[in-house]
């Protein structure tokens, strides 16, 4: 009769030191003594004996936790260091009755994603966070955390944390609990089987809470970390009780039983109005439904001022007016006036699965660094136009279409010379054909609200008409 067996909120097999199923495939990679195993098999048994295995989505972020993907049979999200709590927002509210897990360490959540973890609190998301503290970051060589204990020596601090220098540890158990989101806040530790079992205890009243759409709950574990104090196991746990917990007081700070969290999602009628906000109707103009034989990538590029993603999103509501499928990705330095900037728009009419623009169809150059940067990543058969007023050489391929335009001199010739981009726009969709320059004259009204710039971007599309037909 088997009394104790692994958890089947476990994988059967652990396979990421034993990739062929050797006998290291029921290993973790924690270190001798590390509390992170401790509280794996504490969540995974609270998945298995509350039959949520199917619902439950474990956050993942940088830190000792990374490869928990290894060990729980569950769903799995990798999350940016310290951005759990925004990816658990996501996913609590796109899928309701998920059962969200943020699992994360010292420098994660009270460091690298301290802005995360209080926003998400404070809205009272749908999610059980487990932190656990262990005073240093472990995984990557033992340095200061936030939690780190005055005196306390680490890689970074080797004489001792100085309350003048770093400050002291933030508490964030504390800080969590002073807000009115959170439904349950909770320090425990695991310095001794008392401790593990309230934690164990603190793990599934923050699950409960979950599947009963509480709302936020928050579980602080004080954990051991033998290798990076540099310690014996057993010696790391009598460390915990005469050095963490007198600094970080093991209790509840709060439990509310009588709550439920109302859904965080907009109501449909809402969508529906959302969606008439940010996509222009065009019913009046009555125009035709574009069809694209391929998905069209486009790369507009130039100087911050020179009006680059305001062509973009132009261009990518056009389409939609013709009833394509369009995306609109900006990029832009630190300064964006002066700096440089590009847009990738991508069109088809077929959904976009990615609105990134590495290989474009076709590249609008409104200067020669960006003539520079992306020539070479447009497309054979492609198409180039470029702002000859700012651009002096040709460019070097052979493969390619290519349009040289004074789109500035043209703007300056109309007597605006900050619709350049406009007139570069306007070549673009005169050699493309979709979609149509009609869309884009149909767009204008609805993005710019004042009626003499309408008229001079109309007057610089009549403009760019002649010179194309001149070409």
């Amino acid at each position: 009769m088997v009394k104790h067996a692994k958890p089947k909120g476990f994988y059967d097999q652990f396979l990421r030191k034993a990739p062929e199923g050797g006998p290291a495939a029921g290993t973790t990679h924690y270190c001798p003594g590390c509390g992170h195993g401790t509280v794996h098999k504490l969540i995974a048994e609270a998945i298995e004996d509350m039959n949520i295995k199917d619902r439950t989505i474990f956050l993942s972020p940088v830190g000792c936790s990374v490869f928990a993907y290894y060990y729980m049979d569950a769903g799995n999200i990798q999350c940016a260091h310290g951005r759990a709590p925004a990816v658990g927002t996501g996913a609590s509210r796109t899928r309701e009755d998920a059962i969200v897990i943020s699992y994360q360490g010292d420098g994660d959540l009270a460091g690298i994603g301290t802005a995360e973890i209080i926003h998400a609190a404070n809205r009272g998301e749908n999610m059980a966070v487990f932190f656990v503290n262990n005073a240093i970051y472990g995984m990557t060589g033992g340095q200061l955390a936030p939690t780190t204990l005055l005196g306390q020596t680490t890689a970074t601090t080797p004489f001792g944390r100085l309350e003048e220098r770093e400050g002291k540890p933030i508490h964030m158990a504390e800080v969590v609990s002073t807000l009115e989101g959170p439904v349950y806040v909770e320090r425990t530790t695991l310095s001794d089987a008392r401790g593990v079992m309230k934690t164990r205890k603190a793990i599934r009243k923050a699950l409960l809470n979950q599947v009963e759409h509480r709302g936020f709950s928050f579980v602080e574990i004080l954990s051991p970390c033998p290798i990076g104090w540099k310690m014996a196991p057993v010696q790391a746990r009598s460390w915990m009780k005469d050095n963490l917990e007198p600094v970080y007081e093991v209790k509840q700070f709060r439990n509310i039983e009588d709550k439920i969290r109302k859904s965080g999602r907009l109501p449909e009628a809402d969508d529906a109005a959302l969606l008439d906000m940010l996509v222009p109707k065009m019913e009046e103009t009555a125009l035709e439904t574009s069809i694209l034989d391929s998905e069209k990538r486009i790369k507009i590029a130039g100087f911050g001022g020179q009006g680059v993603l305001s062509a973009g999103t132009l261009l990518a509501n056009a389409a939609i007016a013709e009833g394509l499928e369009a995306t609109w990705l900006p990029s832009y330095g630190a300064e964006m006036r002066g700096g440089t900037a590009n847009a990738s728009v991508v069109l088809s009419s077929l959904p976009v699965g990615s609105p990134v623009v590495s290989s474009p169809t076709a590249l609008l150059a409104m200067n020669g660094p960006s003539l520079d940067s992306f020539e070479s990543a447009v497309v054979p058969g492609g198409l180039i136009v470029v702002n000859s007023s700012l651009v002096k050489r040709k460019v070097d391929r052979d493969d390619v279409r290519v349009i040289y335009a004074p789109v500035s001199a043209i703007a300056s010739e109309v007597g605006f010379l900050k619709g350049a981009n406009i007139v570069m726009l306007a070549l673009y969709l005169f050699e493309s054909g979709a979609p149509g320059i009609d869309a884009l004259k149909s767009v204008l009204p609805k993005l710019i609200k004042k009626s003499e710039l309408v008229e001079l971007n109309l007057k610089l599309i009549k403009r760019a008409e002649e010179f194309y037909a001149a070409v």
